[in-house]
């Protein structure tokens, strides 16, 4: 019987690498994006992190495991060149990165004794498929851990007309392209579906209120809507025209000069044993 071929990624992903996006990817570290699970961890683990991107997280879990190994992997080739900059700036020698679809892993069963994705089930045709997938590398016992935002639990102050509209065109966008922003609230549902049982769900968020805070997370999104791979979606999709953006652009601009403006990402979180 002919061997039936491997799912392969579906869908877009929306933000692509424009450095108004790597202003906010090498920012994250495994302290502020995945304090969930690192209680979790032993200096002898061996872990993949799936949607690595340039590697800051990746290189975080290899200083906490420096008996094991951390591999980190990604669909985008020229960014796993920045994530081995990364590592190799760091001194670590117990990382090494490749490409990979989380929909259909390289790996044999039961390779990893944890399997970490950040900000990654988001953007992915089929997050079912993408946890089992998961599933079946991470050892009987290990741990698999994801995190991601929830786009309509994204909540700030003052109120700007203009971010209401960056909010819907995001939606719009992200869903269009095959990804679906709300994820963070799916976790828990997803996981269950992949047939995994052990499932501890948890939240957190980051916030952005302090001058400094306002002015960087403006900023960069103010760039994306103008910039990245996502403003070239929504024009190219019928989503916003040029004029549409820049009004977008500019409302986020606007709030970050707000004295009194604050922002808070909320963020799902499931941490999952794999059952012997």
């Amino acid at each position: 019987m002919p061997q039936q071929p491997k799912p392969r990624e579906t869908a877009v992903y929306t933000h692509g690498h424009h450095e108004s996006v790597l202003r906010s990817h090498t920012w994250r570290t495994a302290e502020n994006s995945a304090a969930y699970l690192l209680g979790s961890l032993k200096p002898h683990m061996r872990i993949l992190d799936i949607g690595c991107g340039p590697g800051t997280i990746t290189a975080d879990l290899a200083a906490l495991v420096p008996d094991g190994r951390v591999t980190g992997v990604d669909r985008a080739p020229e960014i796993l060149e920045r994530a081995r900059a990364t590592a190799a700036g760091r001194g670590l020698a117990n990382v090494d990165f490749a490409v990979a679809d989380v929909h259909a892993l390289d790996y044999p069963d039961d390779t990893f004794c944890v399997v970490h994705a950040h900000q990654v089930l988001q953007h992915v045709g089929d997050p079912v498929q993408a946890l089992r997938e998961m599933k079946r590398v991470t050892k009987p016992n290990g741990f698999i851990a994801v995190r991601d935002a929830d786009y309509g639990a994204m909540t700030w102050y003052p109120a700007s007309p203009g971010m209401d509209d960056w909010l819907d065109l995001y939606h719009r966008v992200a869903r269009a392209g095959g990804g679906e922003p709300d994820a963070g609230r799916r976790l828990k549902s997803w996981a269950l579906r992949a047939g995994l049982t052990d499932v501890t769900a948890t939240s957190s968020t980051w916030t952005f209120s302090s001058a400094e805070e306002r002015a960087w997370w403006s900023g960069l999104w103010a760039d994306r809507t103008l910039a990245s791979s996502y403003a070239g979606l929504a024009t190219d999709g019928g989503h916003a025209t040029a004029e549409q953006l820049r009004a977008v652009s500019a409302a986020w601009r606007e709030w970050g000069k707000r004295q009194d403006g604050w922002f808070s990402v909320l963020h799902g979180e499931i941490l999952c044993r794999k059952e012997a």
